[in-house]
């Protein structure tokens, strides 16, 4: 919330308008006086980083009465305020729209109780509303994510590795509770970004039995040495008859006596109860509770809200007084604007659904994404046994290629299980291209990635190495091991791969069955997808770098850091990292620079330290340029800077390429990679008794996100977007982002609205 607060503050004042805090949510409205408060630039200044909201947020029993509704009327009057932007849920937003739909009444009787003349009246006759969502349920329908969830995800994701060392050492098996009364949308993604063995959903119940089949499923995995079995609960599990999944329950059971429920919470009695009586499996509770709503920020999180908050300030000034309240989303990469109450109308629907047991109903309002969740998470989660699995006698290979990328390995354990329940046999290749030539392939199977999803690197391992001089040894790998589809998961190497194969079908027959790449590299430089595996990892460790060098700068007063990131080319790490730790200066090689440049950023900064905020923060890309390298940007700042500021340099290196995934990148590398599973599935049912040769462009291709849209690109297409000597696509998406960082960190720039949200109307199938 707070990086809303201070994209708006900030955005407002570049335009020229006056803004104000309201401390305490609507109560602080209703009650007016020092509650209201004028906000400037420096008041706003090192809060990304800080969790919850600064101004305070409050339940308001008087806001719901028109007596209350007419005081906050009255004190935003005595401030000239007629343009509102609030950011909380759907309960938040609709008063703020009924507010509205009120306004000019309430102005007519505050002029009717000579609290306001009518010049006031006609002056401020109507009242502009825009809403921000934040909500770490992600409940609110017409939005990709709430602010608040990616955050929320995190913590969930820390709790549950942590849980997992200890649960694999004691084979225990692990009850945990996630936040969700109305909305299981935290339960499945940590479900799918953990490989949970069982999840509750308030949207999807269990079908009736399923205490006997999860029991089957929790000992089919002991059976296999499985060591740890997690159960994800969301708090507002429910079963098909609606009634909750808690201790009443267990009424009906005979009552807990075993010394294991001694700290068992009564919700979980039911579950944990199940476990250990009919398997006898030590078996603990976790509740996360608040946990979830705190912490510091993820890079996602600070980037949406900043675009968010950026978004709704061009809306208040668009506004007519026709224009009706409207929400600031996110769909895919881009903000758009949608009708408030149109979506808090469709929220309502889904638990209006639910409440009437109509379940199917309730997912696809949910959208499509939480649809294609869902139905990914059961692919993976349950193997169907092998008699009720149709052979199809192809096998398919994986391989990673270049560097290696946090998400790698649940990308390949989504390949893996996808396509052995399609039927297929998987080989895995190890060490990349050159493993490929050397003949280090084996069958993998269902069980042989699980726990795969939370380690990071690549198991399979990975090279940087190019197939063009192995061409022979590779295809007669292929021939020996009857390979039908290869899936590469890797980054511009692989894309680079890809087309030498390709290439190569001419001379080597072997190389003419389908081929497609799923990205997966930190730089994000894949030409044909808008975000690649492993980028937001990196970017989470670059933003959480620069939090803990801010912090160190705050006992030693005046002093700039100057920090190298990774990307080769590509600015993506530097520019969002910029974005998402409130940067002052991201230099890239896509906006060349020269020492004017250089030399206004350091009179900026040098005008920064008069004021309260007294450190600073210049991101460079590691190849923006060949002559001003980071030792000469350090030197150049430090001469300048002399008497008024010392600097500090830091290169972050392969810290950006190591850790555990984020979520993001769990569940993007799982998704993506059962795309291209299910694509290559595809073409193999088009040559099944045909014996057909692929040797189209359309059997070769990128899968990639572009806007909200996954897309299959034939890769001899994307050599005409591609930058090959700086091996970076021509177009990419997040330079229109730019500006955006330079207005927050208060340098003169010119944002295009053209690209800014028009007001749509929300579709169930867009959300």
């Amino acid at each position: 919330m707070n990086a809303a607060v201070r994209a708006v503050v900030r955005m407002g004042i570049y335009v020229g308008a006056k803004v104000y805090f309201i401390y305490e949510g609507y109560q602080g409205m209703v009650d007016g006086g020092a509650n209201i408060a004028e906000a400037d630039w420096e008041s706003v200044s090192s809060i990304l980083q800080v969790g919850g909201t600064i101004i305070g947020s409050a339940r308001c029993q008087a806001f719901r009465t028109r007596e209350g509704r007419l005081k906050a009327a009255c004190n935003l009057l005595q401030r000239g305020i007629t343009n509102l932007c609030v950011i909380g849920g759907d309960g938040s937003l609709t008063g703020a729209n009924l507010f509205r739909k009120e306004w000019s009444g309430l102005l007519e009787e505050l002029a009717k109780n000579g609290q306001i003349d009518k010049e006031a009246v006609q002056k401020y006759a109507y009242l502009n509303v825009v809403g921000m969502v934040g909500s770490i349920d992600n409940d609110f329908c017409g939005t990709d994510m709430t602010i608040g969830t990616d955050s929320a995800l995190h913590r969930i994701i820390e709790v549950i590795d942590a849980i997992m060392t200890t649960a694999q050492s004691h084979q225990r098996t692990f009850v945990l509770e996630v936040m969700g009364r109305h909305c299981g949308y935290l339960a499945l993604v940590s479900a799918l970004a953990c490989g949970a063995d069982w999840v509750f959903l308030p949207e999807s119940p269990p079908e009736e039995g399923w205490e006997e089949q999860m029991c089957v499923k929790l000992s089919e995995n002991r059976a296999r040495k499985k060591r740890l079995n997690i159960i994800i609960v969301a708090e507002g599990a429910i079963d098909t008859q609606n009634k909750p999944i808690t201790s009443e329950k267990i009424k009906e059971h005979r009552t807990c006596d075993l010394h294991s429920f001694s700290r068992c919470e009564p919700r979980f009695c039911w579950v944990t109860k199940l476990v250990v009586t009919q398997l006898g499996y030590d078996t603990r509770v976790t509740i996360l509770g608040h946990v979830q709503r705190g912490g510091t920020p993820s890079a996602f999180d600070r980037i949406l809200a900043s675009r968010m908050g950026v978004e709704a300030v061009i809306a208040l000034l668009e506004a007519t007084p026709d224009t009706p309240a409207c929400v600031v989303s996110l769909n895919g990469n881009h903000a758009v604007r949608l009708p408030l109450m149109e979506c808090v109308q469709m929220t309502q629907d889904v638990q209006k659904a639910m409440d009437e047991r109509r379940f199917q109903d309730a997912v696809r309002l949910r959208g499509r994404s939480f649809a294609g969740n869902l139905n990914t998470y059961k692919r993976l989660a349950i193997k169907l046994p092998d008699d009720q699995i149709p052979k199809t006698n192809c096998n398919v290979a994986v391989i990673n290629v270049g560097a290696p990328a946090a998400g790698m390995n649940a990308a390949v354990r989504s390949a893996v299980r996808v396509g052995i329940a399609d039927g297929h046999r998987m080989l895995a290749i190890y060490d990349g291209f050159d493993g490929f030539a050397k003949g280090q392939i084996k069958e993998i199977g269902w069980t042989d990635v699980g726990g795969w999803t939370g380690q990071g690197g690549s198991i399979l391992g990975t090279k940087r190495v190019l197939p063009g001089k192995y061409l022979e040894e590779i295809a007669t790998q292929m021939r020996a091991h009857s390979i039908n589809a290869l899936l590469i998961i890797g980054g511009f190497e692989a894309y680079l791969g890809l087309l030498e194969l390709s290439a190569a079908r001419e001379k080597h027959e072997e190389f003419c069955v389908p081929m497609i790449m799923v990205p997966a590299t930190v730089s994000n430089n894949v030409p044909g997808s808008d975000f690649s595996i492993g980028a937001d990892t990196a970017l989470n460790t670059i933003t959480d770098t620069c939090d803990r060098i801010k912090q160190s700068a705050s006992g030693t007063k005046r002093r700039v850091f100057i920090i190298e990131t990774m990307g080769g080319y590509c600015g993506y790490l530097a520019n969002m990292g910029g974005l998402a730790a409130g940067a002052d200066a991201a230099y890239i090689f896509e906006e060349p620079f020269d020492i004017r440049d250089l030399q206004s950023n350091v009179e900026h900064l040098t005008e920064k330290m008069k004021t309260t905020i007294q450190r600073g923060l210049v991101l460079r890309n590691e190849s923006c340029s060949e002559n001003y390298t980071t030792d000469f940007i350090y030197q150049l700042y430090s001469e300048e800077g002399k008497g008024v500021f010392d600097c500090r340099k830091n290169v972050l290196g392969h810290m950006q390429q190591g850790g555990a995934p984020s979520p993001f990148d769990r569940n993007f590398g799982t998704k993506i990679s059962a795309r291209a599973m299910e694509w290559i599935t595809a073409k193999l049912k088009e040559a099944r008794g045909r014996g057909k040769k692929f040797t189209t462009d359309d059997s070769v291709c990128v899968l990639g996100i572009s806007k909200r849209n996954v897309i299959f690109q034939p890769v001899a297409e994307l050599k005409q977007q591609t930058d090959f000597e700086h091996r970076i696509p021509k177009e990419q998406w997040w330079l229109k982002l730019r500006p955006l960082m330079k207005i927050l960190a208060k340098y003169k720039a010119s944002y295009d609205v053209s690209d800014s949200g028009q007001l749509e109307h929300v579709q169930p199938w867009s959300i």
